[in-house]
């Protein structure tokens, strides 16, 4: 009983204080089924895209080219 004991109190204690070892024990827990859940929203998020037939492709302006080619004069008064 006293063996168990031990190895429970060195077990929490590197749980504690290793971080190292704390990531190690969340990746065996959690990390996988994370992972998986995030590819599985990839993907349908990917599936809906393909449904809605949607697609946006942006492409930038040249830089030599511009849409502005000029305005009217407009007067104007200072205010002071």
């Amino acid at each position: 009983m006293k063996l168990l004991f031990n190895i429970l109190l060195i077990f929490m204690l590197l749980i504690a204080f290793v971080p190292f070892f704390r990531r190690f024990i969340f990746h065996l827990l959690v990390g996988r089924k994370l992972v998986k859940e995030q590819e599985r929203q990839y993907r349908a998020q990917q599936q809906r895209a393909k449904q809605t037939g949607v697609r946006v492709e942006n492409i930038p302006p040249d830089i030599n080219q511009s849409r502005f080619k000029g305005g009217e004069y407009v007067d104007y008064e200072e205010v002071k």
